[in-house]
């Protein structure tokens, strides 16, 4: 399990309490609990989906770094004359 799926379920396991316990403990009536869970779920949706978006671009310009610098060496290696 890589680092960024640990993030991603420590975020989710969080949501998931704090959501529980926020039920738990709520003042207002069940309608109203339930319309700010949806609202607040919805907002983190978004905001895991732009992390998962911004993740995947940092690790696309890493693989075209990694492949640029793969195919300079190996250009050297194939220079070298045994």
């Amino acid at each position: 399990m890589n680092n960024t799926t640990k993030v991603l379920l420590g975020i989710g396991v969080g949501v998931a309490l704090g959501a529980a316990l926020g039920v738990l403990i709520a003042p207002e009536e069940g309608a109203e609990t339930r319309k700010k869970l949806m609202k607040r779920a919805r907002k983190l949706s978004g905001s895991v989906a732009d992390s998962i978006d911004d993740g995947r671009e940092s690790l696309e310009e890493i693989k075209s770094t990694l492949q640029k610098e793969l195919s300079k060496v190996n250009r050297k290696i194939e220079g070298i004359k045994f």
